[in-house]
């Protein structure tokens, strides 16, 4: 076989391997559970809470620069290669065993206030369980473990340090230890809010809607002011089909607007457009200058071959944004 049938049999088949990368990294940007994605993109807390941000989501670059990067990636993995700091990253149930089992010194007063400045391995529970979800939201899993289940040896009754501990090993893909750490929270303090929202969400994510909504359900009777458990309630029941439950636990989140708006793009999504169209419309009664709200209505009327709402949908949308051109080019003079 000649040397430049070899290459031409070598490009077509990293181009292909590329075209089936890009493929794969088509959809949604963001990471995580897509009704999540939705209901936070406008603005709404979802997700586990317990003062832990959400985890951070991974920067893809622009679908151009992916489109070169993919075949070299594929090929790379398909030879062996990748990047040696996933696998050290890694961890495996041995390892949460080892964190598990570190040995501690019993502290008897676990309200001491903590030195300034007390070095990693050492504290009280207060001090490890501060590190810890320190450590949680900066994505450090390996570190927030450690500290987490140190905490959690010190006082086995410090429900926020099961609770987090819980939430680290859910990102770090072992389900089990998660479970067996949501139980210890809940045994520790049954009416713990956060730990019932974690672990509501936890089972949403699952898929086990049900019962992520009876956990929901008491989190949010125990924290009734606490928005992001409305949201996961809410989220939780539109995966049983209850949108008029989650439009009440939406509108108890973020007002009856971020409601309407919320339940209506769930609908568009899950192909429900003719109730999406009445909770927008409910929307526009509410804020009937929002440009959101007219853009979906303006392209839904037309699909359902609406021409004469989707025309005045339109006309509206163009008058809203000539009417915020002027007060910008005024407020900048």
């Amino acid at each position: 076989m000649s040397k430049r049938r070899v290459i031409a049999i070598f490009v077509a088949f990293v181009l292909t391997v590329g075209v089936t990368a890009l493929w794969s990294a088509e959809g949604d940007e963001l990471e995580g559970d897509t009704a999540t994605n939705v209901v936070a993109s406008s603005g709404a807390d979802a997700g586990n809470g317990g003062g832990v941000a959400a985890e951070p989501k991974k920067k893809k670059g622009s679908r151009f620069g992916r489109f070169f990067k993919a075949p070299f990636k594929a090929v790379g993995r398909l030879f062996g290669g990748g990047d040696d700091d996933r696998k050290l990253a890694r961890m495996t149930e041995q390892d949460a065993e080892r964190f598990e089992t570190v040995g501690v010194t019993r502290v008897e007063d676990a309200t001491t206030e903590r030195p300034a400045a007390s070095p990693p391995g050492t504290g009280t529970a207060r001090d490890h369980l501060d590190r810890g979800r320190e450590a949680l939201e900066q994505n450090r899993l390996n570190d927030a473990i450690a500290e987490l289940s140190r905490a959690a040896s010190l006082d086995p009754r410090l429900t926020q340090a099961h609770s987090l501990l819980a939430v680290a090993y859910e990102r770090k893909g072992l389900p089990d230890r998660a479970k067996d750490s949501y139980k210890r929270a809940l045994d520790a303090d049954d009416d713990d809010p956060q730990a019932l929202n974690n672990l509501g969400y936890s089972l949403y994510l699952s898929g086990n809607f049900r019962s992520a909504v009876d956990k929901l359900k008491r989190a949010s009777r125990l924290a009734p002011s606490d928005a992001r458990i409305h949201n996961n309630l809410a989220l939780a029941q539109t995966r049983l089909g209850k949108y008029d439950d989650a439009y009440k636990n939406f509108a108890r989140a973020g007002g009856e607007y971020n409601g309407r708006m919320n339940v209506a793009a769930l609908l568009e999504r899950v192909g429900r457009p003719d109730e999406a169209i009445r909770h927008y419309e409910a929307a526009q009664k509410l804020q009937p200058a929002s440009t959101a709200v007219l853009n979906r209505l303006a392209e839904l009327y037309e699909r359902k071959g609406d021409k004469q709402k989707a025309e005045t949908a339109r006309q509206a949308l163009q008058a809203e944004d000539a009417r915020q051109t002027v007060a910008a080019a005024a407020g900048g003079q």
